[in-house]
């Protein structure tokens, strides 16, 4: 029953990450398993490895999967967090 939970989990986070993929200029998987979004005007969101959006702060290093370094410029929590919930309901 707890992989059954465990892997609707992993399915809601991927859907519910298409939008913001959508809205981002680029994605960036990072190698604690987190993502980071570029968008057009070079802003960034960052959402965990369980899909929800976080706040970061400016000028942090972030290292990538491929292992180069990152610096987070701005913190798009509040513009990322509604992508990733979109196309859910309930509370």
């Amino acid at each position: 029953m707890l992989m059954v939970a465990l892997m609707s989990a992993v399915s809601v986070t991927a859907f519910a990450s298409d939008a913001a993929r959508a809205a981002a200029k680029q994605v960036i998987e990072l190698k604690d398993g987190s993502t980071v979004y570029i968008f057009k005007d070079g802003k960034m969101g960052m959402e965990d490895k369980l899909g929800r959006a976080i706040r970061m702060e400016k000028g942090m290093v972030m290292e990538t999967k491929d292992g180069q370094k990152i610096i987070m410029h701005g913190d798009e929590v509040m513009r990322l967090n509604p992508l990733l919930r979109e196309g859910h309901r309930g509370p």
